[in-house]
């Protein structure tokens, strides 16, 4: 597993939820020039932000880096079982791909040395 550390240097879209890169990558012309993410106009532009994924026996953390044509996992590890248990004492056992709570977020940038 890659140390969070080396990871300081991205550039991270912090406020970027898993619905708002559907929407920018996947649903092209779904969003107007407007919003707070434009649509993407070529396969140049990309995104980078996590996700907390809650499909397996344990929430992961991922750090995702997104265009019209792929998303790739750059990180992706377990969340440490305190975050873990609040997320799911937050969230339930619901299965799906969300945006970072604050207090996950928090813990990611002290981890990556941002705080």
């Amino acid at each position: 597993m890659q140390d969070l550390k080396t990871l300081g240097h991205m550039d991270i879209d912090w406020n970027l939820s898993p619905e708002h890169a559907v929407t920018m990558y996947l649903e092209w012309g779904n969003n107007n020039w407007h919003a707070e993410y434009p649509p993407v106009r070529s396969k140049d532009d990309y995104s980078t932000y996590f996700v907390v994924d809650t499909w397996g026996p344990r929430p992961v953390v991922r750090l995702v880096r997104r265009n019209s044509e792929a998303a790739e996992d750059i990180y992706s590890a377990p969340l440490p079982e305190r975050l873990a248990n609040r997320f799911l004492a937050e969230f339930g056992d619901l299965r799906g791909i969300y945006e970072p709570t604050l207090e996950i977020k928090e813990w990611l940038r002290h981890e990556m040395g941002l705080a």
